[in-house]
């Protein structure tokens, strides 16, 4: 199995269930893994073949820009969603680390693994 990662992918958004986190953008980090047969792709050295990340980063960033959940189990299982329903993805990983959200700790977060490798 092939994969694809974006790591380290910083946005920021409104997260969480307190007033203040309601009002004040947080940094959510993205580590994405995505399957992805890269055969057809690597034979052709065509791009209609690749799953191209750049495209998928940006709907990734937009979506969790413009979102506004409660809880970081939302985001995280609509990023999924997008990713295998919208780009085909048959698998992802992915972990979402929530900067800051306990104090005294530098990671907070959650890893997911959706679909078939």
């Amino acid at each position: 199995m092939d994969i694809i990662f974006l790591g380290g992918l910083q946005i920021e958004t409104i997260i969480g269930i307190y007033d203040w986190e309601r009002e004040t953008k947080q940094t959510v980090v993205l580590d994405i893994e995505m399957a992805h047969n890269i055969q057809q792709a690597a034979e052709t050295d065509d791009i209609q073949y690749a799953l191209d990340y750049k495209t998928v980063s940006k709907r990734i960033i937009s979506f969790v820009e413009d979102s506004q959940c409660l809880l970081v189990e939302r985001l995280i299982s609509e990023i999924a969603d997008i990713l295998r329903y919208e780009f085909n993805v048959p698998w992802v990983k992915i972990k979402l680390n929530k900067k800051d959200a306990i104090r005294g700790a530098s990671d907070v977060g959650i890893i997911i693994e959706r679909g078939e490798k």
